[in-house]
Parts: C-alpha cells; sequence; structure tokens
C-alpha cells in the first residue's frame, strides 16, 4: 500500500519532477513543516504589528522578509534562483533521511511548487473576499467625486511611475508598466480601520476616500490584468492592449450587471442545501469557476474572484457569507502574504554594494511618487468648500495588500528583477506604515464617538 504522501504526489506528476516514490513522503513532510513555519511567523508578525497600532498585513508582509531569502532562510524558493542546500527545511529532511544531491533537488523543487499553488489559492480568496466587501452601492452615493479621486490616483502614479522608470532609469517597458502599475492601488482595509478608529468613518472626506478605494481596487485589478497579460506575451501590441482594457471592463462590469439574475438563483440553490457547507461550497464553486474564466480569457484569475465577491456582495446572505469566508481565508490569505516577503532578497538594494544603488535610487524613486501621486488626489475634489484635502490625500497613500499582489504576480511573470521587485516591496511596507499616523495628524486628534463609530469595522 502506498504511503499518504506518495498518493498525494502521484496526482501530481508536475509537483514531482524525477521524484523517487520512496521520497515522496519527505515532499509532504516539507511541506507540512513549511507550512509551520508560515503560520507562525504569520502570528507573530500579525501580533506584534497589532500591538504597534499597525495593519497585522504589513507585520506578516515583514514576517516573511525575516524568514525568507533575506534573513533566516527558512522559507525560499527554486523560482528565485535558491537551492536545496540554501534551505533550512531541508537541511531539516536531511537529517531525518540522508538524500543524493538529486533527490534534495527534486524535493525541493515539488515542496516550493505547493506552496506557490497554496499562496496562488489564497490570492484568489483574497481577492474574492475584497470583492465581498466592496460595496457598489456605497459607490453610487459618493458619486463622482470618488471616482474622480479614484481616477487621478490611478493615472498620475501609474504615469509618473511608467515614464520615471523608461526615461530616468532606462528600464525596459514591460518591467516600467508593471511597476508603474504596482503604484495605482489603494487598501481599502487599511484606511477604512484607521477612520474608523478616530470617528471619520462616516465623514465627507472619510466617504469618499472609501468610495475612492474601492474604485481603485477595481481600476487596479483592471490595470493589473493588462500588465499581466503583456508581460506573458512580453510585447505591446496596441490592439492586445485595447483588447485586454475592453474585456477586462466587459468582464467586471458584465458580471455586476448579471447579478441581480444570478444571485436569486445563488440563494435558492443554497436553501435546497441541507449538508454543511450549503452556502460556502456553491460560494467556492462560483468563485472558483469565475477565476478559471478570467485566465482562461487571458486575464487573470484573481480577476475572476474579485468580479465573483462583487456579485455575491449583493446577495441577502453576504454577511453570513462573508463570516464563513473569513476562517477560510485566515487559513490560506497568509501563505501569501509570507511568500512574498520570503521572496524578496533586500540583499539587493544594499547600499553598500555599487552595483546595487541604481536599485536603491529606483526603490526611492517609486516611494516618493507612490505618495505625491496619492496626495493630489486631495485636489482633485471640487465644489466641496472646506473639504479636508490632505486628509482625502494621505488616506490613498496606503497600498497594503493589493499593492502585494502586483508585486507577487509580476515576479511569478518574469516581468520583475529581483532589484524592482524589492524596491515594489519597500514601497507597499513604508506607505503601510505611513500612512496610519499622517492621517490621524491630518483629521487632528479626535477620538470615534457613538455617533460616528460605525456598526462594523472592515
Amino acid at each position: 500500500m502506498n504511503a499518504p504522501g506518495a498518493l498525494i504526489f502521484s496526482a501530481f506528476p508536475l509537483l514531482a519532477v524525477e521524484l523517487d516514490a520512496n521520497h515522496a513522503p519527505l515532499v509532504l513532510a516539507g511541506v507540512l513543516l513549511s507550512l509551520v513555519v508560515i503560520y507562525f511567523a504569520s502570528k507573530v508578525g500579525g501580533e506584534l504589528s497589532g500591538m504597534l497600532d499597525f495593519p497585522p498585513v504589513l507585520g506578516e508582509l515583514i514576517a516573511g522578509v525575516a524568514i525568507g531569502a533575506s534573513a533566516l532562510h527558512l522559507l525560499v524558493f527554486p523560482e528565485n534562483g535558491a537551492i536545496a542546500a540554501d534551505s533550512v527545511i531541508m537541511t531539516v529532511l536531511q537529517w531525518i533521511e540522508p538524500l543524493t544531491p538529486a533527490a534534495a533537488a527534486s524535493i525541493f523543487q515539488s515542496e516550493g511548487e505547493v506552496i506557490s499553488v497554496l499562496a496562488e489559492i489564497g490570492v484568489i480568496i483574497l481577492l474574492f473576499e475584497i470583492g465581498l466587501e466592496s460595496d457598489v452601492k456605497e459607490l453610487q452615493k459618493v458619486g463622482y467625486q470618488a471616482t474622480i479621486v479614484a481616477c487621478v490616483g490611478v493615472a498620475v502614479p501609474f504615469a509618473a511611475g511608467t515614464a520615471g522608470l523608461m526615461y530616468l532609469f532606462n528600464v525596459p517597458a514591460i518591467p516600467a508598466i508593471f511597476a508603474g502599475a504596482a503604484l495605482t492601488a489603494t487598501s481599502i482595509g487599511i484606511t477604512s480601520k484607521v477612520l474608523s478608529e478616530i470617528g471619520q468613518l462616516k465623514s465627507k472626506e472619510g466617504q469618499i476616500i472609501v468610495g475612492a478605494a474601492v474604485i481603485d481596487d477595481i481600476l487596479g485589478i483592471i490595470v493589473l490584468a493588462v500588465v499581466a497579460s503583456l508581460a506573458k506575451t512580453g510585447e505591446i501590441d496596441i490592439l492586445n492592449v485595447v483588447y485586454l482594457i475592453v474585456s477586462a471592463t466587459a468582464f467586471l462590469v458584465g458580471s455586476i450587471l448579471l447579478g441581480n439574475v444570478f444571485n436569486k438563483s445563488f440563494i435558492a440553490v443554497s436553501n435546497l442545501l441541507k449538508t454543511r457547507g450549503n452556502l460556502i461550497i456553491p460560494a467556492f464553486i462560483f468563485a472558483f469557476f469565475m477565476a478559471f474564466i478570467g485566465n482562461a480569457i487571458h486575464l487573470e484569475a484573481i480577476l475572476g474572484a474579485f468580479a465573483a465577491g462583487l456579485v455575491l456582495e449583493e446577495t441577502d446572505e453576504r454577511k453570513e457569507l462573508d463570516e464563513q469566508v473569513k476562517p477560510i481565508a485566515d487559513m490560506l490569505v497568509p501563505i501569501f502574504f509570507i511568500s512574498v516577503g520570503a521572496k524578496v532578497d533586500l540583499g539587493v538594494l544594499n547600499p553598500f554594494l555599487p552595483e546595487n544603488r541604481v536599485g536603491l535610487t529606483i526603490a526611492t524613486f517609486l516611494i516618493l511618487v507612490a505618495i505625491v501621486g496619492k496626495v493630489v488626489t486631495g485636489w482633485a475634489v471640487f465644489g466641496q468648500p472646506g473639504i479636508n484635502r490632505w486628509a482625502i490625500g494621505i488616506g490613498m497613500i496606503p497600498r497594503g495588500e493589493v499593492g502585494l499582489v502586483f508585486a507577487a504576480i509580476g515576479a511569478a511573470s518574469g516581468a520583475l528583477d529581483k532589484s524592482l521587485q524589492a524596491a515594489i516591496i519597500i514601497m507597499v511596507i513604508l506607505t503601510t506604515f505611513l500612512a496610519p499616523p499622517f492621517l490621524r495628524i491630518a483629521f487632528g486628534s479626535a477620538q470615534a464617538s457613538p455617533e460616528q463609530a460605525p456598526d462594523v469595522v472592515p
């Protein structure tokens, strides 16, 4: 009888490159040990970040950097140039059972691919969850002001970042476009949390910021779908770009328009089911099918997952569904965040090495564009005398989880080299660090009152 590890990995021949059946259990052991490291690091990082009044996702990212290629080498990946000898986990497996170099390399490759697949599923669930939390009706209330702020917040950093990288640093077009696109998104979760804590979530500025952040996410996902597809082809074809923009927009808009029709069918199906998972399983079937469609039409799987979240956000069971998604997200999304941090090698930005100084300069440039490109959005608001423009601009600064999605997909597609990926990660970390304290300063020291505090903190 085959061992469980052999059964699991015999079903995935691509994950077991030249892997002897006797060594398959070691792949499973490596994956399990990697998950122990990932979950331990995510909780330690998240708790420490929360104690310092920063978003947990920031702590998870930094914890990933600490255990990855930049420091402890507890979690390293072959696609980033690491070998089995670089991995502490592989060293532990060698203690369990001595391995030939070929077997060690094969196990290391398979283990890394399994973790990467779990991280991909994690980011799909993350975008599905973000879609569920994006209230389309609330967007209609803040209307054109939030739309203008969002469009400026996408166009300015994207144009400035892309043009600056190409003309100041001679970065090729595709990597420059990808890095510019990574500057576009705004983290609605981080901004909403701070606004709620200081009692400004329901203020005019707070509503514009949250509405613009949601629209930013939608525009950012469309931009990501376009640039990721460009990275796959390796060339800029105007007709292809137009097709991608039109198809991504039509995909999202069509999903939202069909939402009302689908919602009734979804609720009817879930009510017919009487066993466990009657709500969550149909929801994930829909989310994964939409992710498959997005991938099949040469966009991105995450675009489909985001669209599925937007559709199901309109259902009567949305709150219950959101509660059921959270524990699953808690299990898989940290794998994504930790993996993103672990794959970053901050050594490529070491200022003491002359060859790294250009990369460090690029990182500084991206940070400046990331901040200025969002702060100017406050001055895109018009017809609102006395509006706090600084607060609106600062509220749009944090990139958070969406910026990490850009960095991860850019690295996986080969569009971003190590220095550019590290520069984007540093930009995400700093903008996420800076936004909460400066947003509090911009609004003053007012605390949340019972009238202002929302019932649910995003």
